[in-house]
């Protein structure tokens, strides 16, 4: 197949603005949604469970068409997927935000979420075709500082609208952007020259992928409001996803024409790449749930408040993408992935040392210093990943392995809530045995505050649950922190030389 890797736009720094505002207009919105959800459901006459398919909805058919990415290009192209992804992504912003009942809104957000799909992978396999060879390690750390900024900004920027305006804001700022981004990428891009393959469809495989990473997808949103296996339709759905997944793999493996290619799985690099960025994702995404969580639960910040501390972790990336995108393939970056896992891991063992007098200075001041670590995360991982890729191979392994990353992301939200109320309820229950009329210290504490009354038992029980959280969140932090650092090991199971993904010479993933 010919490899169109060599292309340049009549003005890269054009296509480059407007490749970089679709992803993050996308990334934005798989968080901007989420502080409004109380205000939707009021306003639409719901239930604050049944308003959380809004998230539900986009994560399910998001994570259905990420794999899909790579027949999607091979159909259609490169450039007219990422348009039309951008362009049906933009009317289904608009739709969400016209929606009168929340059967409406679900329905447009599910569509918003499948034609999101193509964009992220989309986007980066454009900006490795219109920046020359020497330079596309700038353009994967321009790509990694928006995948950095977009979930930080969403939620403050989605407060915002809310507060401000209405909640159908949220998903009408995207028109404009859309509509901006679809028109430039696709007078830069439209003298590119695309082969297009018309395969058999996969019927089979599309079916299984369907059935086992939606249920999947659904399990994962919905296990903590169920209670998990207590739930019946939890078991039912979970042992249906497995035997879907299963066979799905089986069968994909044996398919003359995949719907997705798994065979890019024999290339090493593709592998180590993937299941670091995945777990790394993870663990980065962790942090941001229990974070902000714990700041606003147990130590009384706004969501506007936790939001500004969690922020200063996307300042440093922002001024040293450039240096990195221009020095990077200088170095081994499989010591910048140690170094990035190494400066999380740290921070996360720092947050590990926090006690409820915490202040805002030392919670921004750890986050910032987790920004060196975010900065050099995504760009050195993403290159390893593409590194053995070539053509449409570039294509399929970046839908393949932004699916895995989102997908870890999601096992990350469900399992950090789940985790820290269980840790929670362990050692309330723990601190709680101390309170006995036979520990002095307890009864010593109870007679200053004037006797056992119900009131003060109640104010000792509040200052139990918060030491409770605090342990639980120390817990947590302490876990992650060990987590970073185990993969300080894995990254270096990757083989160099790191060829710059699509160069022309790559070997073929397998080879």
């Amino acid at each position: 197949m010919q490899d169109k890797s060599a292309f340049t736009p009549p003005s890269l720094l054009l296509a480059t603005i407007a490749l970089s505002l679709a992803t993050f207009m996308q990334v934005l919105d798989t968080t901007i949604a989420n502080v409004a959800l109380p205000t939707i459901a009021g306003n639409l006459g719901v239930s604050s469970d049944q308003g959380t398919w809004v998230i539900t909805s986009f994560a399910v058919c998001n994570a259905i068409a990420l794999p899909l990415t790579g027949w999607f290009t091979r159909r259609f192209g490169q450039l007219r997927l990422f348009v039309g992804s951008v362009a049906l992504f933009t009317l289904t912003s608009f739709l969400c935000g016209f929606a009168h009942s929340m059967t409406e809104l679900i329905i447009f957000r599910a569509l918003q979420g499948f034609f999101a799909g193509p964009m992220f992978p989309m986007c980066q396999t454009l900006l490795l075709v219109i920046f020359p060879t020497s330079k596309r390690s700038v353009a994967l750390a321009l790509l990694s500082m928006v995948t950095v900024v977009a979930p930080i900004v969403g939620p403050i920027t989605g407060g915002w609208i809310t507060d401000n305006y209405s909640w159908p804001w949220i998903f009408y700022i995207n028109v404009p952007i859309g509509i901006f981004a679809a028109v430039v990428v696709w007078t830069q891009l439209r003298a590119r020259e695309e082969t297009t393959v018309s395969s058999p469809i996969d019927y089979v495989g599309i079916v299984l992928l369907v059935l086992g990473v939606g249920l999947l997808q659904v399990v994962l949103d919905k296990g903590n409001d169920l209670d998990w296996f207590a739930a019946p339709e939890i078991i039912v759905m979970s042992v249906l996803s497995a035997i879907a997944l299963v066979s799905f793999v089986i069968w994909e493996l044996g398919e003359r024409h995949p719907i997705v290619n798994l065979r890019l799985f024999k290339d090493r690099n593709f592998a180590i790449g993937t299941l670091t960025l995945t777990l790394g994702y993870a663990a980065f995404f962790a942090i941001n749930i229990i974070l902000p969580q714990w700041l606003q639960t147990q130590m009384g910040y706004t969501a506007i408040w936790a939001g500004l501390a969690a922020a200063p972790m996307g300042f440093l990336p922002l001024l040293l993408t450039p240096f990195i995108g221009r020095y990077a393939n200088k170095v081994d970056l499989r010591i910048l992935a140690t170094l990035s896992f190494l400066t999380m891991g740290v921070s996360c063992l720092i947050r590990a040392q926090f006690t409820t007098s915490v202040d805002f200075r030392t919670v921004a001041e750890v986050q910032m210093f987790m920004g060196i670590g975010v900065a050099f995360f995504f760009m050195p991982i993403t290159t390893i990943v593409l590194s053995n890729l070539h053509g449409q191979e570039v294509a399929e392994g970046s839908g393949l392995a932004t699916f895995f990353r989102v997908l870890g992301g999601s096992f990350a939200s469900s399992l950090t809530t789940w985790i820290w109320s269980r840790r929670e309820v362990y050692h309330h229950a723990s601190l709680t045995e101390s309170v006995s009329v036979y520990n002095p210290a307890a009864m010593d504490y109870l007679h200053k505050m004037g006797g056992a009354t119900q009131q003060h038992l109640a104010a000792v029980d509040k200052t139990i649950e918060q030491q409770a959280y605090m342990m639980s969140t120390i817990d947590y932090f302490w876990l992650l922190g060990w987590g970073f650092i185990a993969l300080m090991v894995v990254i270096w199971f990757a083989r160099p030389p790191f060829v710059r993904s699509g160069a022309p010479g790559a070997p073929s993933a397998g080879h």
